[in-house]
């Protein structure tokens, strides 16, 4: 990306608290869009990433929601459009996943793996149409 090519767009990364999702709200953020930076357990990543993107002079917000449910999915369009204005670029990467044999695993583990995976891109992407 250019410089600030992305100034003046919102951004919500899912998942931005760690990892490849983390590197890609900062990458955002260093092109000039502002970022909510979606997680669903770890504050303390999120607000990491946070601070990285605001001591940078980008703007960022941590926001908790769980991407298999749709509720929590309109409250975090809704809060990032509260505070940044309308969301024009979405990053579906949340996932979740679990090494271990077929057989161990349960029906609850399959659910929260298909919901995070498959469902909440759904959802996220439904919001944001």
């Amino acid at each position: 990306m250019t410089a600030k090519a992305l100034h003046g767009r919102v951004a919500i990364v899912t998942g931005a608290a760690k990892g490849i999702g983390a590197g890609i709200a900062l990458a955002l953020a260093d092109a000039g869009a502002a970022v909510a930076v979606n997680y669903a357990h770890d504050l303390v990543g999120a607000r990491n990433v946070v601070e990285k993107i605001t001591a940078n002079g980008g703007r960022a917000l941590a926001v908790q929601a769980d991407v298999r449910e749709a509720d929590q999915i309109v409250r975090l369009f809704d809060e990032t459009r509260d505070t940044f204005g309308a969301v024009r670029v979405l990053v579906n990467n949340a996932g979740a996943y679990t090494f271990q044999p077929l057989e161990a695993i349960t029906e609850d583990e399959f659910h929260r793996q298909f919901n995070t995976n498959v469902l909440g891109p759904f959802l996220t992407m439904r919001e944001f149409a």
